[in-house]
């Protein structure tokens, strides 16, 4: 009983006390240590801390599914109400994506070779494609490419850039004095 209580205290205070530094050198390699780093050193965090807010924070599962079967969603600025389904079915699994809003040629040529016509919303995942937007066979190409069903906790969406807002009313002028 007495070296257990020892060997508690001994763990606890360890644990208290330690503190170790992550660090990259300038030779590229990446350090761990008790003593805080150079001053040359970059991407310092201490070990057990969050990542800083350029990090890649993802979890494991959805980091491993968009390496293997990115996600891109291709929208247009006429469309809204079904491109907003699109992107909060997307945002809601915490599914990273990048957003092409056909706004160019180019981007409406690629979108007829992926899936027949320019079609929005469309969405790719790896090399598979739905034309339109049904939740199931989104949440379909998601499972199979394995995106989480829900979004972590604490994630935050990563879709791309937001479609053109419609443009602002010009400011009333003022009435002459």
């Amino acid at each position: 009983m007495r070296y257990l209580l020892i060997l508690c205290l001994a763990l606890l205070s360890a644990g208290v006390s330690a503190q170790a530094y992550r660090w990259v050198d300038s030779n590229g390699r990446t350090i761990i240590s008790d003593t805080p780093p150079p001053g040359k050193a970059k991407a310092v965090t201490r070990v057990g801390e969050a990542p800083a807010a350029g990090g890649d924070d993802l979890p494991f599962a959805v980091r491993k599914a968009r390496e293997n079967f990115p996600v891109t969603l291709y929208t247009a600025a006429d469309c809204i109400n079904e491109c907003k389904q699109a992107r909060d079915l997307l945002n809601g699994r915490g599914v990273p994506f990048t957003e092409k809003m056909l706004q160019r040629a180019e981007d409406s040529a690629e979108l007829k070779a992926l899936v027949g016509d320019v079609f929005v919303p469309s969405v790719k995942v790896g090399k598979q494609s739905f034309r339109g937007f049904e939740a199931g066979a989104y949440n379909n190409l998601l499972d199979l490419a394995g995106y989480p069903k829900t979004a972590a906790y604490g994630s935050k969406p990563s879709g791309g850039p937001a479609p053109a807002a419609a443009p602002a009313a010009p400011p009333a002028e003022k009435p002459a004095e």
